[in-house]
């Protein structure tokens, strides 16, 4: 293990809002990092938040910078963003940097500094499968972009010193670009337990209340309707409480096919929240349900949302994808069906509303796993190893 006291930069990909890379992974970890002893900080481009551009904010000792933007047009700008985040970094004189994420201005950054600095260690996270058959399919990112984050997501890891990984399946891609197997280090999402197992403290619904907390492009929302409609044929009064937002609103074509399938009435859509307002509003439901299609971007995902649940001590009906079964074990602390299937993840929801006891204690222990497993405290000795591969051979 590295001795106490490194000096850390964290590069984001982009902003602390809307998204969750920085605020769900990077700050909880470079959080339990300070509480080991160890100075972070972590510097972002200001992507999709513009009003933070230029400011410095401390979240519980670590200072989370949002470069300045200047009104350059084109690749003007994108070098502009790319120098400063050098020099911001250059400026932190870090004893290693962690990248997270291989892509966007910041994956470019890291490159300037393996050129300007090569005795500076490079740690490379991925949290997500980027390029074809990932982000770069979902979202409408310029061609030439997509060229550049596939090129990214296989190059730098290869370049890194160390490689972080959130999930199993890309431990196993950046092993196929490369990447030597003792320079890989499994460092999965967790959470910082807050509070006590809220299960036992919910009051039963009126209306008993399934839980979406989703971006929607996870699964087909036909099924998710066809779901609910064997629900609602069991259940009358069961109501499906959907919190998040699509990327190319999928939430429009749930509410219009719930709509078509006489089932919109059951359907209570709030959209985004605020991340304040979220612990309440999820703890409010009987049960959550987490359906996922079995897609490589499902497979490699590091799956923030289905932890959080857990952290909330919700009982979960699940879709049998990637880190699902890592993290939630089948009949001990969740209920895990086939994917893409809405006939049992409605069996599922059905069995666990009619047994209000077995739905409490997979609750109770999907928080105990959560807690005991996959805090960040633990996981940050994973985070300081892999710091420890990239400056030198473990003795």
């Amino acid at each position: 293990m590295p001795s106490r006291g490194l000096r850390i930069s964290m590069l984001a990909p982009f902003g602390i809002r809307p998204k969750g890379t920085l605020s769900a992974r990077m700050l909880p970890l470079a959080q339990a990092l300070v509480r080991a002893g160890h100075t972070v900080s972590i510097i972002a481009p200001p992507v999709q938040n513009p009003q933070d551009a230029g400011t410095c904010v401390v979240y519980d000792r670590v200072p989370v910078t949002h470069i300045a933007q200047l009104p350059a047009p084109g690749p003007a700008h994108v070098a502009q963003q790319v120098v400063a985040l050098y020099r911001a970094v250059v400026a932190e004189r870090p004893d290693l940097v962690h990248l997270f994420k291989p892509k966007g201005y910041s994956g470019l950054s890291a490159l300037l500094l393996q050129l300007r600095h090569p005795a500076l260690p490079l740690v490379v996270d991925t949290d997500d499968w980027e390029g074809w058959g990932g982000w770069n399919d979902l979202l409408p990112y310029p061609r030439l972009a997509k060229q550049l984050f596939a090129w990214q997501e296989r190059d730098l890891p290869q370049r890194a010193n160390a490689v972080t990984v959130v999930s199993r399946t890309l431990e196993t891609q950046v092993r196929g670009f490369g990447v030597a197997p003792e320079r890989t280090v499994y460092l999965p999402n967790g959470i910082t337990p807050t509070t006590d197992v809220l299960a036992p403290l919910r009051p039963v619904n009126i209306h008993p209340t399934l839980l979406l907390y989703t971006r929607f492009w996870e699964f087909d929302v036909r099924d998710m309707v066809a779901a609910l409609c064997g629900i609602v044929a069991q259940q009358p009064k069961a109501r499906l409480l959907v919190v998040g937002k699509g990327e190319r609103g999928e939430e429009e074509e749930l509410l219009r096919l719930a709509e078509r399938a006489g089932v919109r009435a059951a359907i209570d859509y709030r959209g985004w929240v605020e991340p304040a307002q979220l612990p309440a509003l999820l703890a409010s439901a009987d049960i959550a349900l987490v359906p996922m299609n079995d897609t490589l971007i499902n497979r490699a995902r590091g799956l923030a949302k289905l932890l959080e649940l857990m952290a909330l001590g919700l009982p979960i009906v699940a879709a049998r994808v990637g880190q699902v079964a890592e993290y939630l074990e089948d009949g001990r602390s969740g209920w895990l069906v086939a994917p893409g299937d809405p006939g049992t993840l409605a069996h599922g929801a059905l069995q666990l509303l009619g047994d209000r006891a077995l739905a409490a204690r997979l609750g109770q222990a999907s928080y105990a796993r959560a807690r005991d497993v996959y805090s960040w405290a633990k996981l940050a000795t994973q985070a300081e190893y892999a710091y420890a591969l990239a400056r030198g051979p473990i003795p």
